[in-house]
């Protein structure tokens, strides 16, 4: 079934639901079983639906769309993308175990291992995004996981992962990944050698800025131990959001490729500013990740980053607080446009993060490309004017 077709299609049944295009919004809690029996055996696995912290038809759509898109086994929701990240790293490691993690990853990823991680008795240790199959050097008997993030928050840095996930499979470590950026839509990390693809589904798959969801889609081998351990901490998605995730699942193929080109516009015209030094974005031919890109990945969002020949705040006040069409605020993936100013250096420890001015980070949303230029383009004569 080609992509599109599985975007239309994936997790509905309209016969089971009186016909209906979508499913239902199932809000529930009590399931009620007819006998006794019945009741009795409603934790044999044949019974799909025994109560709304388990499932319902509406969380099972979702579930069985994610996993069609990235051709996994099976996928477990979260209320968020954050708890995404944790329950699957609770899922698998114990007191003792060793951990590796990008060191291009994202902020609450790194706060969770520290703060948490770290009181379980779980080491953490932080390895270069770019290195490769070189990761064999940094794996132990009892390193259980490692985790990816392609590209890297902030940075954008896109990782070898085929060649990370045969050495650590050579250990028996699960390698996870931060799919966030693509959407599951432009990069299959599970057919790469990856084990579970984790998204904070607030992002491309909800594309509206109106829901908080994770999920982790997840190979065979995965899924059973994530299931049963995110079913033990109460993970539950709200059906409404569900819901909401269904609706924008249904077109993120017509929108990430918008988003795609109004971004590789905007980034060009950027590369010939004379304020810019630098565009971090892998589709670009001179990133220096864009074989990796061009090799793995089948499109690009609308995310990356710039950097500009100042760090003098005024100057970038003078630029950021007189915008018309971006906004300033965390999150992305939604049809808005937004930019913030990033400081990576502040979440790196094993690698140096040097620039000669102040990193922007940009989400191009779905508004025209040309109007977003306009908007930039007086947002450098504010910083020149300052």
């Amino acid at each position: 079934m080609k992509e599109h077709t599985k975007l239309a299609h994936a997790g509905r049944h309209p016969s089971d639901h009186n016909g209906a295009v979508n499913v239902p919004v199932y809000r529930a809690s009590t399931i009620l079983f007819p006998t006794m029996e019945e009741f009795a055996n409603r934790s044999d696995p044949s019974v799909k639906i025994r109560y709304a912290l388990r499932g319902t038809p509406t969380s099972f759509a979702l579930e069985e769309a994610l996993t069609a898109l990235e051709g996994g086994h099976n996928t477990v929701l979260a209320p968020s993308g954050l708890q995404a990240i944790t329950m699957a790293l609770m899922a698998f490691v114990k007191s003792g175990d060793h951990v590796l993690v990008t060191d291009s990853t994202y902020a609450p990823t790194r706060n969770f291992c520290n703060q948490v991680l770290a009181n379980l008795g779980v080491e953490t240790e932080y390895y270069d995004p770019l290195i490769g199959a070189g990761i064999k050097d940094l794996l132990r008997d009892n390193t259980t996981v490692v985790w990816t993030e392609s590209p890297g928050s902030h940075t954008f840095e896109v990782q070898d992962i085929p060649a990370i996930s045969k050495a650590a499979h050579e250990v028996g470590a699960v390698v996870m990944i931060d799919n966030t950026w693509s959407g599951g839509y432009y990069l299959k990390p599970l057919s790469l050698g990856a084990d579970i693809s984790v998204h904070a589904i607030t992002k491309y798959v909800g594309g509206h800025s109106d829901l908080m969801m994770g999920a982790m889609i997840c190979n065979e081998k995965t899924y059973d131990r994530l299931k049963t351990v995110a079913g033990l901490f109460g993970n539950f998605a709200s059906p409404d959001d569900v819901t909401l995730a269904l609706r924008g699942f249904r077109t993120i193929g017509v929108r990430l490729p918008r988003h795609f080109e109004s971004a590789m516009t905007v980034a060009k015209w950027l590369q010939n500013r004379p304020e810019v030094t630098r565009v971090l974005h892998p589709a670009l031919p001179d990133d220096p990740g864009h074989e990796l890109w061009k090799r793995d990945f089948t499109g690009a969002s609308g995310l990356f980053g710039f950097v500009i020949n100042t760090e003098d705040r005024k100057k970038i006040s003078a630029m950021m607080d007189g915008w018309k069409l971006y906004g300033m605020g965390s999150s992305w993936g939604g049809y808005e446009s937004l930019l913030i100013p990033a400081w990576p250096a502040d979440n790196r420890t094993v690698t140096d993060w040097q620039t000669d001015g102040q990193l922007l980070r940009i989400h191009v949303g779905l508004e025209d490309p040309e109007d977003l230029i306009a908007d930039l383009e007086a947002g450098f004569d504010r910083l020149n004017a300052a």
